[in-house]
């Protein structure tokens, strides 16, 4: 045997030490020693046939020592004996992910939480490096809510779970969310336990509706109303807040059976209503801005937190049946007064229209009551009519002082809308905002001076004016209507019928009853006969002469032909 053949067998000997009866130790990590730095690769002995080189950035990373130099002992991964340059192909990448499978099966047997930093970002999630083992994260795993930028985590060594890993794959899927809602359950645990009303907490919102706004206080969620948010009206809470926004709040109440937890941010700052009543005085103008616009007023900010409400009344002098927004618009400076204060019910009573002048006070002091003024008809009611003065204001006639002699339901018949008449100021009252006009008081009374000569009791001379089915119209003295019944037409009952009488006729009748405010008068020709009768039997006959009817009133009618003869030969005479 050559002395070749025994070196060979010697060496094949000595490898066969190194490997192990008939193993092989490619594909598993080995230790080797770095015997030269060249260039940027490092020379590695590992014990075999030949040198290995492996790259100096293989060992740049987060659990590397740092810069590597000759006589360092390392662990290298073996992939093949020898490539066609005759050199071991050694890797320091792959020896060190072996070396974290390894301790991630371990961790994952044992539901262990491992240590990765997140280094990239691929579909649908993120890549991670456990010690040298990538593991993917999905997005849904990176938190508990929704993260829109992950900036901050990448390249920070944080906790993580493994959900799943595939060694003969290459997969590991691993989790931050299920670490931190680990988390999550003992600071709810804590924070439940020592939970108190009136507890000031930092918390982080994590969610915005339109009635206000949850947030997370550290393993648990209490509600932040839309109410609660600041003194001040916030018509959404998206005006002051955003999702993920650090904010303190005040537990406000806390319900330890539902776990439900109010908050409150304006509870931490002073109450602008305390001592609200001595600033805004009753009476005193400021300046506010229009918040809020109703149906029945608007709202006015006096300063952050503290709100009054023009009632849509207190808005305009004039303007009555106008929506507040046709005369105030929101975010509008608008001068107000104080007109009520409640401290305790916290409302403030503002007036728009007290600040300005008013038309009514300045109408009475240029038309004082008795005033003749002209304008047009602009409405007809069932009591009276409007009369339109200026621009905004109107007055009214009501249908009694139409005319003096017609009742108003005939009088107001006379008019249109549009007509332009006259009247007189009756009245102005101010408060009321109300004008009261006639138009019979231009003309004289025709009832003046006539109290004495129309009155109840008096037979008096009338006109017949009207035949109705129920009586007679008249006109008394020609300056009162009156009527008489069908029943007191006469005092034979055949001589009661309207339709012997005719429109123009004189008739003698007694009036029974006078109406002052209607101004009419009610009288009976029955009457008159009846009380001529009593008056003709006192003074031609009586029961115990034993004159009959007939005779009585025959001696009457004669006595009373012979003064009416007397009276007309006075005329002649005179005449003549």
């Amino acid at each position: 045997m050559s002395v070749e053949a025994v070196e060979n067998i010697s060496f094949a000997d000595l490898l066969e030490e190194s490997l192990g009866s008939g193993g092989s130790i490619e594909g598993s990590v080995v230790k080797g020693t770095v015997i030269a730095i060249e260039n940027d690769v490092a020379v590695i002995d590992a014990g075999l046939k030949s040198e290995g080189r492996v790259a100096l950035k293989e060992f740049t990373g987060p659990d590397e020592p740092g810069e590597i130099k000759v006589g360092d002992v390392v662990d290298v991964y073996l992939e093949r004996m020898e490539n066609k340059n005759g050199e071991a192909v050694l890797s320091r990448e792959k020896a060190r992910r072996e070396e974290a499978w390894t301790m991630l099966e371990k961790s994952f047997n044992e539901t262990e939480r491992v240590t990765g930093t997140i280094f990239g970002r691929v579909k649908g999630g993120f890549t991670v490096d456990l010690s040298g083992a990538v593991a993917f994260l999905p997005g849904s795993q990176v938190d508990i809510r929704p993260v829109r930028d992950i900036s901050p985590l990448m390249g920070t060594p944080q906790p993580f779970q493994i959900l799943k890993m595939d060694r003969s794959r290459g997969n590991i899927v691993v989790s931050r969310r299920a670490v931190l809602e680990e988390s999550r359950a003992e600071q709810r645990s804590e924070l439940i336990a020592n939970l108190k009303e009136g507890q000031v907490l930092e918390g982080v919102v994590k969610n915005i509706t339109d009635y206000g706004a949850f947030v997370d206080l550290g393993g648990v969620d209490g509600l932040l109303h839309v109410t609660d948010i600041a003194w001040r009206r916030i018509a959404h809470p998206s005006e002051t807040l955003s999702i993920g926004q650090t904010l303190n709040v005040q537990v406000i109440r806390f319900n330890p059976e539902t776990q439900r937890i109010s908050l409150g941010m304006k509870q931490l700052e002073a109450d602008p209503w305390d001592g609200v009543k001595d600033k805004y005085l009753i009476g005193v103008k400021f300046t506010g801005r229009v918040t809020n616009i109703t149906d029945y007023g608007a709202f006015v900010e006096l300063e952050p937190g503290v709100e009054g409400l023009v009632h849509v009344s207190e808005m305009s002098w004039m303007k009555k049946n106008v929506h507040p927004g046709k005369i105030v618009s929101t975010s509008q400076a608008v001068e107000v007064m104080v007109l009520d204060v409640d401290p305790q019910k916290r409302r403030i009573s503002l007036g728009l229209k007290q600040t300005m002048s008013n038309p009514w006070e300045a109408f009475v002091d240029t038309f004082p009551a008795g005033t003749e003024v002209e304008g047009e008809v602009k409405n007809i009611t069932e009591f009276g009519l409007f009369i339109g003065l200026s621009d905004d204001i109107d007055g009214m006639v009501h249908m009694s002082d139409i005319d003096w002699n017609r009742s108003g339901e005939d009088a107001i018949k006379d008019f249109s809308k549009g007509d332009i008449v006259k009247a007189k100021i009756l009245e102005v009252d101010v408060e009321k905002e109300r004008i009261s006009l006639g138009m019979k008081q231009l003309g004289d009374d025709p009832m003046d001076g006539k109290e004495e000569t129309i009155k109840r009791g008096q037979v008096i001379t009338c006109t017949v004016t009207a035949i109705v089915d129920n009586g007679i119209e008249v006109m008394v003295d020609d300056v009162m209507p009156g009527f008489i019944r069908r029943a007191d037409l006469s005092r034979d009952r055949s001589e009661q019928r309207p339709d012997r009488f005719a429109v123009g006729e004189k008739v003698d009748a007694k009036i029974t009853s006078i109406d002052k405010t209607r101004r009419k008068a009610n009288l009976s020709i029955k009457a008159k006969e009846v009380e001529e009768e009593k008056v003709a039997v006192r003074e031609y006959g009586s029961s115990d002469s034993g004159a009959s009817l007939g005779d009585i009133l025959g001696a009457a009618l004669r006595s009373r032909e012979e003064a009416n003869a007397a009276d007309d030969d006075e005329e002649e005479k005179s005449s003549e």
